[in-house]
């Protein structure tokens, strides 16, 4: 994004304990509102197959009941298709239904290499091959945010087994994350300008996903032009403040305002600067602010078009039953 602010006059009027706390969630599945700010909360829900939105408290185990949705082929099976215009299609159900469920961003899709076989998560992957992953998550991308709801693309990056997967080190080298493992990415954050890309629980040559600064700043925000923000995977935040400096903008879900404290301290210590912490919260506010409008005006638009389809097939139907009968 650069160093220009884009809401400065509203992160003006912010305390500096609000915009710590802004970084951080609010519970298990929302972000933090400021409703004397006009800042509205997000929430999120998973995913790739059919949106996962939770009754009541929510858990990241799924283990409390979620509203009934419908059920998509897995990512795996839709890449097989290799059909942009459908894996669209797919997209854009998906963001209706995330609509209708008041979710502002879903998380997804899911584009990783299938690299290992065992990994438990293949399912929720395309391919095995980047440019094929790319093509069809920019397609879900496109579909998805056509209804006013946010695609997350994840898991950023190199996120390739399961196994041990929150400590796991994947060691390689530039051109090899360049060619195979960023690739999709590059792609999907190109051609399907998604509003937010959620960053992985390993760590890429030494350092955690979420605080790489070559990653998450070089890569992803100086050369492919990223204009959105970036959230942790769930339980995916190490050291926040460097998260934040790094260009990681929300960890999640929510832990209190244990981080807002050790970033104020951080603050205070001068191992990160006010500046840099107003750049991530106003990337975080430019979804915070458009977001829960556009999908809002968006429903509004498909529950008419539902309504009319509705009363349509019903009077066709009552035409029909009125000529029986006179016949």
């Amino acid at each position: 994004m650069g160093e220009k602010v884009r809401h400065q006059e509203l992160i003006e009027k912010m305390t500096l304990e609000e915009k710590a706390a802004f970084l951080t969630g609010k519970n298990e599945w929302c972000s933090r509102d400021y409703k004397h700010l006009g800042i509205e909360s997000i929430t999120f829900a998973d995913g790739p197959s059919g949106v996962r939105r939770q009754y009541g408290n929510g858990d990241h185990l799924g283990l409390n009941p979620s509203t009934p949705a419908t059920c998509f082929p897995s990512s795996s099976t839709l890449a097989n298709s290799w059909d942009e215009a459908l894996e669209e299609k797919v997209g854009s159900a998906l963001g209706q239904e995330a609509a209708l469920e008041d979710v502002a961003v879903l998380l997804a899709p899911g584009l990783n290499l299938k690299r290992n076989p065992l990994c438990g998560r293949n399912f929720e992957y395309f391919s095995e091959d980047p440019y094929l992953s790319g093509k069809m998550a920019a397609a879900m991308i496109r579909g998805i945010q056509r209804e006013g709801v946010s695609a997350c693309a994840k898991h950023f990056a190199v996120n390739s087994q399961e196994t041990r997967r929150m400590a796991v080190n994947a060691m390689l080298d530039e051109r090899t994350l360049r060619e195979m493992y960023l690739t999709g990415f590059e792609i999907a954050v190109k051609e399907g300008k998604p509003g937010a890309v959620m960053s992985s629980y390993n760590e890429v040559n030494g350092e955690y996903a979420n605080e790489n600064r070559f990653l998450m700043k070089q890569i992803l925000r100086q050369e492919w032009g990223f204009q959105g923000f970036v959230v942790t995977d769930w339980g995916g935040g190490n050291d926040f403040t460097k998260g934040i400096r790094n260009g990681s903008n929300l960890q999640m879900p929510g832990c209190g305002f244990d981080c807002a404290r050790q970033l104020l301290a951080a603050i205070k210590d001068g191992k990160i600067t006010e500046k840099e912490v107003d750049e991530r919260v106003d990337e975080l506010l430019q979804a915070a602010l458009s977001l829960p409008k556009q999908f809002r005006e968006k429903k509004k638009s498909w529950k008419s078009r539902k309504k009319n389809c509705i009363e349509a097939i019903t009077g066709s139907r009552k035409r029909r039953q009125k000529k029986a009968w006179f016949c």
